[in-house]
């Protein structure tokens, strides 16, 4: 793969560093509490960022994922993508594309995922009965994207057209989570979705896009709580010297930035591989399961690092630490995603063999 990324994401990723350097703020982050900060939102879609993911690829979006992480920025950029932009835009039709896209790509929709799917939503008489205990930034979605017991998606509207209450048979119960997320409880009760795509195939093709992606948020998570450790140990003194001059400060720092790289470059793999459109699951459970092993260990770091400052709740680390939490379990814990990882492997070995 090439590592480079390109002058179009390039410039792309140093947009986004700059609005989310300038705007997500720890003031305008403790402000915001749990929700979104909608400001924030309005100036990411006016300068076209989400509607560039369609030119840059999933490999650009998983750039600009790194810049939202480091800042914890509380947008439904990801989501919005994943299960908005990119879900259409690969399985819809030509007429969802002309319908859906447009709203996508401004931010006047916002798209949420009812992911991974755990057969809590089933389909009788064409309509969509079930409930799905959390789901991240559904508080915020006028659209939701969602997988019944067989695996096929459905893009259900959360509002309804033209007001503020929720469309018929949807409801959206406030969930809090360990994130801040604008997370909710999504119920369905005799909703009449919209088909995408085909079934198990589009499905699992949206359930690796998303952990690359994640992936990719989580990497900018741990680069965010690494440079602020690294921050803390240089200018915090003990016994007339630098916290960082500690052989066993520099050693957790250093497993911390090689854990980090290597989410970092499995995301990276996954998703150029997704961009070129060749076989991509191995890579993506992969970039997952680094995500959710290595992020873990990384916030940990992050935190430990600053001592007794790390352990206070208004510290902006502690928002990182909650955030690679959230990460490590989302789209499957680091276990779930191995077992999935061994068992593709080894019916990929018996394909070959036979």
């Amino acid at each position: 793969m090439h590592f480079t990324p390109s002058e179009e994401q390039s410039a792309a990723q140093g947009l986004a560093g700059r609005i989310f350097g300038d705007l997500s703020t720890h003031e305008r982050l403790t402000a915001a509490g749990t929700g979104t900060d909608a400001e924030l939102w309005k100036e990411l879609c006016a300068a076209g960022l989400p509607a560039a993911v369609e030119d840059i690829g999933l490999l650009g979006l998983v750039l600009l994922l790194e810049e939202q992480g480091r800042t914890t920025a509380q947008v439904p950029f990801a989501v919005t993508c994943v299960y908005g932009l990119l879900a259409v835009a690969e399985h819809g039709t030509a007429e969802q594309r002309e319908r859906l896209l447009p709203g996508l790509r401004d931010g006047t929709a916002v798209a949420a995922g009812a992911f991974p799917a755990r057969g809590r939503v089933h389909l009788a008489d064409g309509a969509l009965y079930g409930a799905v205990p959390w789901v991240p930034w559904l508080r915020d979605a006028t659209h939701v994207l969602v997988a019944d017991r067989d695996l096929a998606l459905w893009i259900v509207e959360a509002s309804a057209p033209g007001a503020e209450a929720r469309a018929p048979g949807v409801t959206v119960e406030p969930v809090e989570t360990t994130a801040p997320w604008s997370a909710g409880r999504l119920v369905l009760d005799g909703v009449r979705g919209e088909r995408l795509g085909n079934g198990p195939e589009a499905y699992a093709a949206v359930l690796a896009t998303a952990r690359t992606a994640f992936a990719g948020l989580q990497a900018g998570v741990c680069a965010g709580s690494l440079a602020r450790a690294v921050h803390h140990t240089v200018t915090r003194e003990q016994f007339g010297r630098p916290l960082s001059t500690n052989q066993g400060v520099l050693l957790r720092a250093a497993d911390a930035h090689m854990d980090t790289e290597a989410i970092r470059v499995t995301a990276y793999e996954a998703a150029w591989r997704h961009d070129e459109q060749l076989a991509s699951g191995e890579q993506a459970l992969t970039a997952a399961w680094w995500a959710s092993e290595a992020g873990k260990r990384v916030v940990h770091a992050g935190q430990h690092l600053h001592g007794g400052t790390g352990a206070d709740l208004d510290h902006p680390v502690h928002r990182h630490f909650l955030w690679g939490r959230q990460l490590d379990a989302y789209l499957g814990s680091g276990s779930e995603v191995l077992q999935e990882l061994g068992l593709l492997l080894a019916d990929s070995a018996q394909g070959d063999a036979s």
